[in-house]
């Protein structure tokens, strides 16, 4: 499928060069296996990675000033944003807008392994 969704011509680089970090080391063990914050890379988004083997285990309750996309990487998940419970499948994204409380469990069976992008330089959560 050929796009064209903008003019090349219309896009100018900003200076920055490319940049490179560590996500996460696979033999880290715990839920949160690593994060990069999009100052180190020069980047708008801050992207961490969760995973754990449990059924019903997830984050706690927090909120967030910026918007956070989930994609869940593998297993099942349900997250609850705000009032609204959401089931996403391996393969799914799921977003938590700014201000409003989510949270999400793994649903099982097996592993739930996340990558979420949260749309700020740095992390910055309140646990409620």
């Amino acid at each position: 499928m050929t796009r064209r969704d903008f003019d090349p011509a219309t896009a100018t680089p900003d200076g920055r060069p490319p940049a490179k970090a560590r996500l996460f080391d696979g033999a880290q063990v715990g839920p949160y296996r690593g994060s990069v914050n999009g100052e180190v890379l020069g980047a708008q988004v801050t992207i961490l990675t969760y995973g754990n083997d449990e059924p019903g285990v997830g984050p706690v309750l927090h909120v967030h000033p910026y918007d956070e996309v989930f994609v869940v990487t593998q297993g099942r998940a349900r997250f609850f944003v705000g009032d609204q419970v959401i089931d996403a499948d391996a393969g799914e994204t799921v977003l938590g807008p700014a201000g409003v409380p989510h949270r999400f469990v793994n649903l099982g069976p097996g592993r739930l392994q996340t990558i979420d992008i949260h749309h700020s330089p740095k992390w910055i959560q309140t646990n409620l």
